[in-house]
């Protein structure tokens, strides 16, 4: 075996064991909170039977509380960092077999209206008012959510701000809000197509740009374009048909990227969504078109796999 491809072999060995480690290390906690923990304190906490992000952006609970805890006068979600807390109202009620339970939905995000939470691992706890007495249980999270299969997957972030939030758990099972910046990146808002050209507006997330430029690349082609506002943080740019015919019989594909002197090259693409297939989903009609002075093509803008925006220019058969 080659140099290369031995490495290349050692690194897939290593990735395979540690990826068979942590599923062990998986096991061995559930089953350490399964019959260590959870009978510990049982009767001290509320013990979470779902949690998780929907929409990229609202943690929804439902958790068995204790008896003893009673139906109180008021229950709060708690979120803590350090000193600082955030609170959201929960719902708990009695049901079936007289058990008492509880239901809330914390949204996140301060531009959302929601909690103002920023980057880094959040305790979550549960507060209970009885009068003037109260009480606060931690939240136990026997099982970590379990990503389902489907049309849609699961929402990485939130589709307004770009920002990340996952439920984890600490090693004795309380679970926690971990919570992280935007990845830095151009988001499409809005593709127009006409027969005069095509228009794309977008939007950039976790980051700050200084005059930015986009750039259009094909088959070793590269196009400059320049961008200007269409509204707030929001960018517009247009595609240049007429510089967009190809030069052979065959299909230019065209990817769109955003520059400046300030960042690093951002694809534009469409990603904040919750879809497992952006191609077809988002498709797009195809237009006919003939730039001044070229041959007619067709032009159909799509996305990738990837969820990037791709412009495939085509000349139509009679063209030659």
């Amino acid at each position: 075996m080659s140099g290369p491809n031995r490495t290349a072999g050692l690194r897939g060995r290593a990735a395979a064991l540690r990826q068979r480690l942590y599923a062990r290390a998986v096991d061995w906690r559930s089953r350490l909170m399964l019959h260590v923990f959870l009978p510990l304190r049982a009767q001290r906490t509320a013990r979470l039977h779902y949690a998780a992000v929907l929409d990229g952006q609202t943690v929804n609970f439902h958790a068995e509380l204790p008896r003893s805890a009673g139906l109180p006068d008021r229950a709060d979600i708690v979120l803590r960092r350090g000193r600082v807390r955030h609170r959201t109202e929960a719902r708990v009620y009695r049901g079936s077999a007289d058990t008492v339970l509880m239901d809330a939905a914390v949204l996140l995000g301060a531009e959302l209206g929601g909690a103002p939470v920023a980057d880094g691992r959040w305790k979550v706890r549960l507060r209970l008012r009885q009068g003037r007495r109260s009480r606060t249980l931690p939240l136990l999270l026997v099982e970590p959510p379990v990503p389902y299969d489907g049309p849609t997957k699961p929402m990485q972030a939130s589709p307004v701000t770009g920002a990340r939030y996952r439920v984890g758990r600490s090693v004795t099972g309380n679970v926690r809000i971990v919570a992280a910046a935007a990845r830095p990146g151009a988001e499409v808002v809005k593709v127009h197509i006409a027969h005069s050209g095509i228009e794309v507006d977008f939007r950039l997330l976790g980051t700050e740009v200084t005059d930015p430029w986009a750039e259009f690349t094909a088959s070793g082609r590269r196009l400059r374009q320049d961008v200007r506002p269409a509204g707030p943080d929001t960018w517009r740019v247009t595609v240049p048909l007429d510089e967009m015919t190809p030069r052979k019989a065959r299909p230019e594909h065209w990817d769109v990227a955003v520059c400046s002197q300030t960042t690093r090259r951002m694809r534009l693409g469409r990603r904040l969504h919750d879809v497992r297939n952006p191609l077809r989903v988002f498709a797009m009609r195809s237009i006919a078109v003939t730039p001044r002075g070229q041959a007619p093509m067709i032009v159909q803008p799509r996305y990738t796999p990837a969820g990037n925006l791709r412009v495939t220019c085509t000349r139509m058969p009679e063209a030659g």
